[in-house]
């Protein structure tokens, strides 16, 4: 899709799956199950949506997806189907991992960041984008360093502490224009330091959600995942970034809608937001 003088374009790493009362927190099962059906084990399917922005002649990825590197019982446990991978999907566009020129994590969470890095036999943890400065903010690789036994699940430190060895991180300390057009903006909530991604290209903006409202579901300001550590201040990142897309009417791009990849907000009568889909590959 033509995003002003920028081209942008969802990449994806396959699908898994995650319990959906986690997903929803407080919101009774009785109503997100009208919109994502469980399985038996009460999991439901998400989408490793990554977002592939081709800017001033450089490739900029944001996330990258669950990576290769787990075990046979992770991939059962999340229902994972990597069909097809990142790689393959950058592949469709002619591009290889040598060919990215930045990374950027809305946040270091295994389905985030999992394929930041690779393995290589002896050789160990190798970054899978050798070319590419990675950007995080800076609070949270510290956070993922120092994981409690509330996060130490979610962090899995083969994603990212290899990449510090080899001096490709970039950390940030708040909103930074990465370059013109290109600015990651904290989203706090679902973790600390969780940013999200704004592009804007000759009057045009695209916002890159990450999980601060990871599918259509959670566009209700009260549906909020249990992952969350804060939220309350996902609320308040939430309100902030919706009344801004409405106002602006900006280009929400969705990370783990299975069937949603993007698309518009207004408002009806009683004030409540109102999706309108648009379709990234027309």
């Amino acid at each position: 899709m033509k995003l002003g003088a920028f081209d942008i374009y969802p990449v994806t790493d396959g699908r898994f799956r995650l319990d959906g009362g986690a997903m929803f927190g407080v919101v009774p099962k009785a109503l997100w199950q009208q919109c994502c059906p469980a399985d038996e084990l009460n999991r439901i399917p998400l989408s490793l949506t990554c977002l592939l922005i081709r800017a001033h002649g450089k490739n900029v990825l944001v996330d990258t997806g669950l990576g290769d590197k787990e075990d046979t019982k992770f991939q059962s446990m999340f229902g994972v189907e990597r069909m097809p991978t990142l790689q393959e999907s950058l592949r469709q566009h002619g591009l290889s991992r040598d060919d990215i020129h930045m990374v950027i994590n809305t946040h270091l969470h295994f389905d985030h960041a999992g394929g930041n890095t690779v393995t290589n036999g002896s050789r160990g943890l190798l970054p899978a984008f050798p070319k590419a400065t990675y950007y995080v903010q800076r609070g949270e690789y510290e956070d993922a360093m120092q994981a409690n036994e509330r996060t130490r699940a979610s962090y899995r430190r083969d994603n990212f502490t290899s990449l510090a060895q080899v001096n490709q991180w970039a950390f940030l300390d708040g909103d930074r224009e990465l370059m013109p057009g290109v600015t990651a903006v904290v989203t706090s909530g679902h973790t600390r330091w969780h940013q999200s991604v704004k592009i804007e290209s000759e009057g045009r903006v695209a916002f890159f959600l990450g999980d601060l409202i990871p599918t259509v579901a959670h566009l209700p300001l009260p549906y909020i995942m249990g992952y969350d550590l804060d939220p309350v201040q996902t609320l308040d990142s939430k309100r902030w970034v919706l009344e801004r897309a409405f106002e602006e009417q900006w280009l929400l791009v969705f990370e783990h809608d299975p069937q949603v990849q993007a698309g518009h907000v207004s408002r009806n009568a009683d004030g409540k937001y109102v999706f309108r889909e648009v379709n990234l590959w027309q």
